[in-house]
């Protein structure tokens, strides 16, 4: 059985490359709003992160060439550091492929809607009370 603090320690160490590479690519490619007023720095990161976790998803079904732990040093670290939307795109990829479109439609809508709703409760609460 793999020790839990294991699995932490690699999750951990591929989210801080991740959250690293996050700030740098954005940074990089933005350094504030672009044109057009749109954060590409964040879009670019988010498109990017889709990208890379396709790839790694592929090559892990197609091949099983990843092992549990360099799995969650990848997957659910590095890219889970760089953006969590590669983990929301391939979900609802997932669900899509298998022919899940209401629970895709759903999962898609639930996400950026309630996300979307949170964020602005979130926003209220702490400039209401500041």
């Amino acid at each position: 059985m793999r020790s839990l603090a294991f699995g932490m320690l690699m999750v951990g160490c591929g989210g801080f490359i991740g959250a690293v590479g996050r700030y740098a690519v954005s940074e990089w490619l933005q350094g504030g709003n672009g044109p057009g007023g749109l954060p590409w720095g964040t879009i670019a990161v988010n498109l990017l992160g889709c990208l890379l976790i396709g790839l790694v998803a592929g090559l892990i079904e197609a091949r099983d060439s990843f092992n549990p732990e360099l799995r969650m040093f990848v997957v659910v670290g590095l890219l889970g550091g760089f953006t969590t939307f590669s983990t929301f795109g391939y979900e609802a990829f997932a669900m899509l492929r298998d022919a899940a479109y209401l629970r895709a439609v759903f999962y898609m809508g639930l996400q950026l809607v309630a996300g979307l709703a949170l964020v602005a409760l979130g926003f209220a609460a702490a400039t209401r009370w500041s």
